[in-house]
C-alpha cells in the first residue's frame, strides 16, 4: 500500500519550485510514498504557465491538482489568511477524492503561508508538517518575537529609539532594530506573522530549505526535546533545470561564455524587484565607474508591489545616463526584464551577484560559489542579508542601515558611491568573502549527496512519517 502525502504549497513560483523539488527527492528516497500537490491559485491569476513545467515529465507517484479557488470579490482587499481559510472546503473535497484502497493518507505538508490547512488535516486524522521555504534564522526570529509578544506583550512594532538591538537565540550576535523588515514593524503585517508562528509550533515537524552546515546555530533551537517542533534541514532545494530560454537570453549566455572567469558582476532582483529612474541612474553610474564587466537585469519599479508587479522601461536611453550604453557596450549588457538566473549563475564568467536576497537566490548563489552583494528589497530579505554578511561572512553589504523597503512604500536610495564601493569589494580576487563562499559551495554539494547532512535529514523525516502511520 502506498503512503500518500498531500502537499499544499503557496502558488508563488519561489515557494512552488522548492516544494516540488522536495516532493521529487522524497519519492526518490522511498518507493512506498506517493505525493499529490494541491495548487491553490492566487486570486485573479493564472499560474498554469509556471506550474505545468515543474511536473514535466510526469511521474507515476507525483500528481498535481489545481483546486478551483473560492470566489473572492474583485474589489475586496486581499487578506491572505482569510483567502486561505476560504479554500478549506475545496481542499477537503479534493483530498476526499484522492483516497482509494491502494493509498493510505499519511499527512499534509503545508507551506508556511498555508498553515491553517492543519484544520483540514485534523479532520482526516493525520499530522501536519510544514515546508519552510525560507531559512532557519528567519523562522527562529519569527517564533521568538511571537513568544515575546504572547508572554510579555513585547511589541516590536512599538519600539522607541532607546532600543537599538535585539537578542535572538537563533543568532550569534545582536540584531540591529534598524534592520527589522517592515513585516515586523507594520501593524498590518505583524498580527498575521504571529498567527503563523502560533501554527508553526503545532506542526509535527518542519522541513527547512537550508543546510545544516550553513545555519548550525540557528538550527540548534529546533533540535528536539524542547517546545519547538523537530526541524529537518533538507536543502538546498533548487530548481536547476534550465527552462526554455528566449532568443535574447541565449545571446546573453553566449556572451558570458566569451568573458574571462569571475569577471562579470550580475545584477538581478527577483520577480518583484525594480527601481525608479533616479535609483536606476545611480546604479548605472556605479557600474561604469567600477570598470568591471556587468550583466544587469533591469526592471521598472512598482509604486505598490502588492497590487502591481514591476514592469519594463520602454526606452532605456531615457532612463540611463546619456551615452551609458555606448560607453559600456564592450563590457556590459543590460537586459530588459527577467534573466535566466540559474543559467547565468552557472557560468564561470560570473564573479559576483548583486541580489535582493530572496532565499532561493541566496541558495543558488552559494550553490554556484558566487559571492553576493546584498540589496534587500522586501519580505524577510533584510534578515537574510544580515545573516549572509554579519553572521556568516558570505556577502558584502551596500549599506548596513537603511530605511524602509518596498512593502512599506518608502525605501532609502543608495548612491552610486555606495554601490560602487560594494562592487569593488566583492570582486577582489582572493578575498576572505570569496574564499568562504567557495568552501560553503562545497559543503552544500556534499550535503545532498549520499550520506550528506540533508539526505540524512530527509531520511529521518521519512522514517517519522512511516512510524506515525504504523502506530
Amino acid at each position: 500500500m502506498k503512503l500518500e502525502l498531500v502537499f499544499i504549497p503557496a502558488a508563488e513560483i519561489g515557494h512552488l519550485r522548492s516544494t516540488v523539488e522536495l516532493a521529487k527527492q522524497l519519492l526518490n528516497e522511498d518507493d512506498r510514498l506517493s505525493i499529490t500537490v494541491l495548487i491553490i491559485p492566487r486570486p485573479s491569476s493564472d499560474d498554469s504557465d509556471h506550474v505545468t513545467p515543474l511536473f514535466t515529465p510526469s511521474q507515476e507517484r507525483l500528481r498535481h491538482l489545481t483546486v478551483s479557488a473560492a470566489d473572492h470579490p474583485p474589489d475586496a482587499p486581499l487578506d491572505p489568511q482569510t483567502y486561505m481559510d476560504n479554500q478549506k472546503p475545496k481542499v477537503r473535497d479534493a483530498v476526499s477524492g484522492l483516497l482509494d484502497p491502494t493509498r493510505r493518507l499519511a499527512g499534509f505538508v503545508v507551506d508556511m503561508f498555508c498553515t491553517s490547512m492543519m484544520e483540514v488535516a485534523d479532520e482526516f486524522g493525520v499530522p501536519t508538517y510544514m515546508m519552510y521555504t525560507s531559512n532557519a534564522a528567519f523562522l527562529g526570529i519569527t517564533l521568538h518575537l511571537q513568544l515575546m509578544f504572547d508572554e510579555e506583550r513585547y511589541d516590536v512594532s512599538e519600539l522607541d529609539d532607546s532600543v537599538n538591538e535585539l537578542d535572538f537565540p537563533c543568532l550569534t550576535r545582536p540584531y540591529p532594530v534598524k534592520c527589522l523588515p517592515s513585516l515586523f514593524t507594520s501593524k498590518q503585517w505583524l498580527p498575521f506573522f504571529f498567527d503563523q508562528a502560533r501554527n508553526f509550533r503545532k506542526m509535527k515537524g518542519i522541513l527547512v530549505n537550508t543546510v545544516a552546515e550553513l545555519e548550525p546555530h540557528s538550527l540548534r533551537i529546533f533540535s528536539g526535546g524542547g517546545d519547538l517542533p523537530q526541524a529537518y534541514p533538507v536543502g538546498p532545494l533548487l530548481h536547476l533545470k534550465n527552462d526554455d530560454v528566449e532568443r535574447n537570453q541565449s545571446e546573453i549566455l553566449r556572451w558570458l561564455d566569451e568573458q574571462p572567469a569571475r569577471s562579470v558582476v550580475f545584477l538581478c532582483f527577483g520577480s518583484m524587484g525594480g527601481f525608479n529612474e533616479e535609483q536606476t541612474r545611480e546604479i548605472a553610474v556605479a557600474l561604469e565607474r567600477s570598470g568591471h564587466r556587468f550583466l544587469w537585469s533591469l526592471r521598472r519599479g512598482s509604486a505598490d508591489i502588492m497590487t502591481e508587479r514591476p514592469g519594463d522601461y520602454a526606452d532605456l536611453e531615457e532612463v540611463l545616463p546619456e551615452g551609458f550604453l555606448d560607453r559600456t557596450s564592450e563590457r556590459g549588457k543590460v537586459m530588459i526584464g527577467w534573466a535566466p538566473q540559474v543559467a547565468v549563475l552557472a557560468k564561470p564568467a560570473i564573479g559576483s551577484f548583486v541580489t535582493h536576497c530572496g532565499w532561493n537566490s541566496v541558495l543558488e548563489s552559494l550553490w554556484f560559489g558566487v559571492p553576493m552583494v546584498t540589496w534587500p528589497l522586501y519580505a524577510e530579505q533584510k534578515i537574510n542579508a544580515f545573516e549572509m554578511v554579519e553572521e556568516l561572512g558570505l556577502a558584502v553589504e551596500i549599506r548596513r542601515f537603511f530605511k524602509g523597503d518596498l512593502l512599506s512604500g518608502e525605501m532609502e536610495m543608495f548612491s552610486a558611491e555606495d554601490v560602487e564601493r560594494a562592487v569593488r569589494r566583492v570582486m577582489e580576487e582572493g578575498s576572505d568573502v570569496r574564499n568562504r563562499v567557495k568552501l560553503m559551495a562545497e559543503k552544500c554539494h556534499v550535503a545532498v549527496e549520499d550520506g550528506g547532512s540533508s539526505q540524512v535529514a530527509l531520511r529521518k523525516f521519512i522514517r517519522g512519517v512511516v512510524e506515525n502511520v504504523l502506530v
